[in-house]
């Protein structure tokens, strides 16, 4: 009973003991779900907060996104009122704060801050989107500030799972610069195909301007020489030198041209005399002037400086360019005037203006548009009715660009036309004022002239032209007025009076000057024809001079000097004779070509010159080696078999003597870009004629270095 009730305090703490387990392990459990409940909720709340992040970044993007978006964003609820628009949208309609349209319809905002008819437009296509269902796209026109913007708006309604209607989103891209594109797009390919068939019907052009001469020297080569009257192969002659001018016009044109559009025209200033350069073009276009029976006049700014700087060939090609036109578009008995002026002038430079007048067929203003374009003339068809290759206008407008100057037209349809054309030239030490021609030691105060014209523009210019050089005149309109003016004031020393005067013509007046005058009194007729049509007539009524229209300063010095037995100091190329000029000299012609050689020589006769003949480089350098000082000069042909012009006259210069060294050596080549007379100058010539040749070029070339080869050789 003892052991009994001993046993029993042991089971009892061993229950105890075993429940006090079971609860350490349940509050374990416990615990170990309680730990696991707050990482649950610890991971819950980290993934909330990460959603949150997430929710906040995408927030924050999509304000990014609409705020930087470049186009227009609009959200409008079911009832069509705003709920959002864009940054965009507000910079556009000048909208500081979208509370400003918050809830307003949108018909209400886009009349109020664009205009009604975008507005009307805008929501009809919102009318028609919601009550379809689908988008619509609509393209307008948004005036933004000054200018007018063009939209491609997009009308998208958003539905409800259950497929109503809960919004309408608005996007409106701004397609201004790719209409402008497509725009750029569309007129460069119509100026491509305007440009092709402007260069199409220019080789057209061209082939018609050069095979028409090519034809006629042909034709006329042919006629001449199966003919055996000298007056017809004469006229066959004259046809095939016109046909030949013509053509190599042409081929000049086509190389400026050329070389403008290879960026290699280039300007060679050099001094020049203005109004004998005036001279030289109105001497060149004169014969044409004649022909068509019209009145060519010239007025030329005393205030002009007489001695300028810049490219006379060029600047003489522009004005001939123009008279050429002129004469060309203006019908018989038309009017031409050739004007120049001084605009400004500073120490060292003047801006010169010249325009070209004429009476002729005019101009439209769609012509004037396209008229100074490369491969253009101002109408197609008159390529074909008064020729030309349409390069004239555009190879003058670069030459005058170039001289820091600009050319327009003035002009409408039978109404005539103006070209002018401005030139900043430089002025030459001491050419600012001109010098007199006539004769020192002769008072022209006391001399008196009459001079008589039915033109009075022509008489003003005389008039004007007396009072520069100091002589006194007198002007009478017609040969009735000339005859009271004799009556009241008694002779004059110097008669001028024009040949072609309506009433009473100046063979007439002439005749009864004579009749009336003591022989000490000279009379000078002047006129646009060539002299040997009324020198007999003339001449047989007492006319003692003649005098080519239009009139010169300095031509008329020259004739004054003249009618007074005084030689005048002005001499033009053509006045000089040169007959035996050059006796004695010995000049080496180095030319391949037979005929180039036969024409030189032909054309050289007159002068008296030898001229001895090298086939090739190669004779040249041995010829030239074998006497050296037996020669006076070189003329040399760039482009010769066995040995070229360039080689040639390097080996030649190589010699080593004196005069190797210094013998004139002249290139005559066909090649005639500034880079060929470079490499002519390189190789060690002094100098360059151009092909074909022309004998008054040559004549001044001879006459620069022969006498120059003297003094060196001595």
């Amino acid at each position: 009973m003892a052991e009994k009730i001993q046993k029993e305090p042991d089971d009892e703490i061993a229950q105890r003991d075993a429940e006090i387990t079971r609860l350490k392990r349940q509050v374990s459990r416990l615990q170990a779900r309680m730990e696991r409940d707050k990482a649950v909720s610890a991971s819950l709340a980290a993934v909330s907060a990460m959603r949150s992040a997430e929710k906040a970044r995408q927030e924050q993007y999509m304000s990014l996104l609409l705020d930087n978006s470049p186009n227009i964003i609009i959200m409008l609820d079911r009832s069509g009122r705003f709920a959002f628009a864009s940054k965009t949208f507000l910079e556009v309609a000048g909208v500081e704060d979208f509370a400003v349209v918050a809830n307003k319809t949108f018909h209400e905002v886009i009349e109020s801050h664009f205009d009604s008819a975008l507005a009307a437009e805008l929501n009809d296509a919102l009318s028609s989107s919601v009550e379809s269902g689908n988008s619509v796209d609509v393209e307008c026109e948004v005036l933004v500030g000054p200018d007018a913007r063009i939209f491609s708006a997009r009308i998208t309604p958003l539905h409800t799972p259950g497929g109503d209607v809960a919004s309408t989103l608005v996007m409106m891209n701004d397609i201004t610069d790719i209409r402008r594109a497509q725009v750029s797009a569309e007129e460069a390919r119509v100026t491509a195909e305007e440009a092709s068939l402007a260069k199409s019907t220019f080789l057209s052009n061209m082939s018609h301007e050069m095979r028409t001469p090519m034809n006629a020297i042909i034709g006329m080569t042919a006629i001449g020489r199966g003919s055996g009257d000298i007056e017809r192969k004469d006229y066959c002659f004259g046809k095939i030198e016109d046909a030949s001018t013509h053509l190599l016009g042409v081929i000049n044109d086509i190389l400026d041209i050329s070389k403008i559009e290879a960026r290699k025209f280039e300007l060679s200033p050099t001094e020049f005399d203005f109004e004998r350069m005036l001279r030289k073009v109105v001497n060149v276009i004169n014969f044409r002037v004649e022909e068509k029976n019209q009145l060519f006049d010239v007025r030329i700014d005393e205030r002009i400086p007489h001695t300028l700087i810049g490219d006379e060939q060029r600047i003489a090609q522009v004005i001939t360019n123009l008279l050429s036109n002129a004469v060309k578009f203006t019908p018989e008995e038309g009017i031409i005037r050739l004007n120049s002026e001084l605009v400004s002038t500073t120490d060292d430079e003047c801006l010169i203006r010249i325009s070209v007048t004429d009476t002729g067929i005019g101009i439209t203003a769609e012509q004037k548009a396209r008229l100074f374009s490369s491969f253009e003339q101002a109408d197609s068809s008159t390529a074909r009715k008064f020729g030309g290759t349409g390069l004239g206008l555009a190879i003058s407008k670069n030459i005058v660009e170039m001289m820091g100057g600009s050319i327009r037209v003035d002009s409408e349809p039978n109404l005539g036309s103006t070209f002018t054309f401005t030139a900043r030239l430089g002025i030459a030490e001491g050419g600012i004022k001109r010098r007199s021609m006539l004769a020192p030691g002769v008072n022209f105060a006391n001399l008196k002239v009459l001079v008589v014209d039915d033109s009075a523009d022509v008489l003003d210019y005389f008039i004007d032209i007396s009072r520069r050089l100091g002589f006194q005149c007198d002007a009478a309109i017609g040969g009735k007025e000339a005859l009271s003016l004799m009556d009241m004031r008694g002779g004059y020393d110097i008669y001028f009076v024009d040949w072609k005067m309506p009433d009473m013509d100046g063979i007439e007046l002439s005749r009864r000057i004579n009749t009336r005058e003591i022989k000490t009194s000279v009379v000078v007729m002047f006129s646009g024809v060539e002299w040997s049509l009324v020198e007999e007539q003339a001449k047989s009524v007492g006319v003692q001079k003649f005098l080519s229209k239009p009139l010169f300063p300095s031509s008329i010095e020259d004739i004054i000097n003249d009618c007074l037995g005084i030689e005048g100091e002005i001499k033009l190329p053509n006045d000089e004779t040169s007959a035996g000029i050059f006796r004695g000299k010995h000049v080496l012609f180095a030319e391949d070509v037979d005929v180039n050689r036969e024409i030189l020589i032909a054309l050289m006769e007159p002068t008296e010159i030898e001229l001895v003949v090298a086939e090739n480089g190669v004779e040249a350098v041995e010829q030239f080696t074998a006497d050296p000082t037996y020669y006076d000069m070189i003329l040399m042909d760039m482009q010769m078999p066995e040995m070229d012009g360039c080689d040639a006259t390097r080996k030649i210069r190589a010699l080593g003597t004196k005069w190797a060294k210094n013998i004139p050596i002249v290139a005559m080549t066909a090649n005639v870009f500034r880079e060929d007379v470079e490499r002519c100058l390189a190789a060690g010539m002094n100098d360059h004629i151009g092909k074909p040749i022309d004998i008054a070029e040559v004549m001044s070339k001879l006459r620069h270095y022969l006498p120059w080869a003297d003094k060196v050789k001595k």
